[in-house]
């Protein structure tokens, strides 16, 4: 009974922490019942053909990954990251453009003294140990996440996060 209501508490707190920072994704309401209502204010991702093309640059086994079992995944990742271009940095940096990217480079934001010592680039392989377990990876950094322990779960997260991250070509 104790260990169902402590995972219950745990699964509870997931939820609450997965809506944290989430920007609002529905359309405005109008002014008045004769105004149409305003475009979304989150911009537009990429088209399902442009998504799948972005994972299909990924190598094996990313490239395989599901785009939208990712999403929820990334879920709880929203507590404290956005991915889009232009989305603010909270808890943790915004992630738009991150493969490729040297860790620590976004200006202005305040990161542990380990990652900005690290010398990791990211790109997938490299996202998917980091999201693992980051503090194996960095004992000092200040990210709290436990990390995602199923390898499926990360596969479809770096896919995910490539589709989000990356302007469609």
């Amino acid at each position: 009974m104790r260990v169902v209501v402590s995972l219950m508490a745990v699964a509870a707190g997931a939820v609450l922490l997965s809506g944290c920072g989430k920007k609002q994704e529905t359309a405005e309401q109008p002014a008045s019942p004769n105004e149409p209502a305003s475009a979304p204010a989150v911009p537009a991702g990429p088209t399902h053909e442009q998504a799948e093309a972005l994972v299909a640059t990924l190598p094996a086994p990313y490239n395989t990954g599901d785009i939208e079992k990712g999403r929820l995944t990334f879920g709880q990742c929203r507590a404290c990251h956005t991915p889009e271009q232009g989305g603010p940095n909270m808890t943790g940096p915004n992630l738009w453009g991150v493969f490729g990217r040297k860790a620590a480079s976004i200006q202005g934001f305040n990161y542990s003294d380990g990652l900005k010592a690290s010398g990791i680039t990211w790109d997938a392989a490299q996202i998917d140990k980091w999201i693992t377990d980051p503090r194996a990876i960095v004992p000092d950094t200040r990210m709290s996440f436990l990390g995602l322990k199923n390898p499926q779960d990360r596969i479809n997260v770096v896919a995910y996060l490539k589709t989000v991250t990356t302007a469609p070509q």
